[in-house]
């Protein structure tokens, strides 16, 4: 394979990755990260049968039994403890909404890319439809294209990079972000329920102005998925996402070892992030996870990212440090800053957080 020297800025101006595989070109040096000899084959185990599995709907409905509830709140402990992840089942939102919000996503990286270019970012920019901010020189490139919009708070929402086609794009969204904070908040009273804290305890570091942003995020097809990945390996910087998958690609690291998530149309994947470690002084794990690509299919997902409002402190909870467990982590600000920063060297940036 000839050698390659453009900067990472120079491509992504040049083509998108849905228009590279279009043209059938082959994925260029500054989108491969990996060797096609060792690319991690012998870790990836394919049995899915692990992750854990939490029924919602038990933690949240006033029918089910005080024993019922004790136990899927041990299980989700044990789960963010062990994995930093699970299945999220018993949501209480419709599979027909799902495939949904599923559909439009497709609708849009569909389109010619004139039509999606209305909604383009620049190189350095967050919201709009393109790629990441151009990672350090010698970080790779994703094989993947994205679409990242704010939806919450309402009062920062900007309607310019929101596609108009489909016309049902806007409408789907906002009612999929109103259904996703249900969501937070049955979630993050669980989690303090399952730590024996006081069940608002995490929603009032979050704050009332936290933050939801959706990531749209389309992996295309390559015919050397031994070299690329759709998303590399990284831990977020976010307080926890959600994620809804169409096909498998996700992978979770859990004892050294790559997990594949699997194909559930009906769940939803919560995954913990750093900030969600520091809260939980260390007893909650963020989950370093990825994306692999595929030689025959495509792939989207739509990804909510839940974090702490802007400005606001977050730290441990003072009830989870004792002698026993001594304070981790210090108090934190705009966490979500500093790992970026460091994610754009394909670094952690937990260390920071640490006493």
């Amino acid at each position: 394979m000839a050698a390659y020297s453009a900067p990472p800025s120079e491509v992504l101006l040049s083509k998108r990755v849905q228009e590279m595989v279009l043209h059938g070109e082959e994925p260029l040096g500054p989108y491969i990260c990996r060797s096609g000899e060792d690319n991690d084959g012998k870790e990836d185990i394919m049995d899915t049968s692990p992750i854990p599995i939490i029924d919602l709907n038990l933690l949240s409905s006033s029918t089910t039994s005080d024993n019922e509830r004790e136990q899927e709140l041990e299980k989700l402990r044990s789960a963010l403890s062990s994995w930093g992840c699970f299945q999220g089942i018993g949501h209480g939102i419709q599979t027909s909404f799902l495939d949904k919000i599923r559909q439009v996503s497709r609708e849009f990286f569909k389109q010619p890319m004139e039509e999606k270019n209305k909604y383009a970012k620049s190189v350095d920019d967050f919201q709009g439809y393109g790629a990441d901010p151009v990672p350090e020189q010698g970080q790779s490139l994703d094989w993947s294209d994205r679409l990242f919009l704010e939806v919450f708070p309402e009062d920062r929402r900007k309607y310019n990079p929101w596609p108009q086609i489909p016309i049902s794009f806007r409408e789907v969204l906002e009612d999929y972000s109103e259904k996703m904070k249900m969501v937070t908040e049955i979630t993050s009273k669980a989690m303090a329920k399952s730590l024996k804290l006081d069940e608002n305890c995490f929603l009032e570091q979050f704050g009332k102005q936290a933050q939801l942003h959706a990531r749209f995020n389309y992996y295309s097809p390559c015919q050397r998925p031994d070299l690329i990945l759709g998303l590399k390996p990284h831990a977020d910087g976010t307080g926890y996402s959600i994620i809804l998958q169409d096909e498998v690609g996700l992978q979770v690291l859990e004892d050294g070892k790559w997990y594949t998530v699997p194909k559930d149309p009906t769940a939803l994947f919560v995954l913990m992030g750093d900030q969600m470690e520091v809260m939980s002084n260390g007893i909650f794990k963020g989950l370093v996870h990825r994306v692999v690509s595929n030689s025959e299919r495509d792939r989207i997902s739509v990804a909510m990212f839940y974090t702490p409002e802007l400005g606001k402190e977050i730290g441990p909870e003072d009830d989870l440090v004792n002698m026993d467990r001594p304070r981790i982590y210090k108090k934190v600000t705009d966490y979500a800053e500093t790992h970026w920063k460091f994610y754009q060297r394909c670094l952690r940036a937990l260390h920071t957080a640490h006493i």
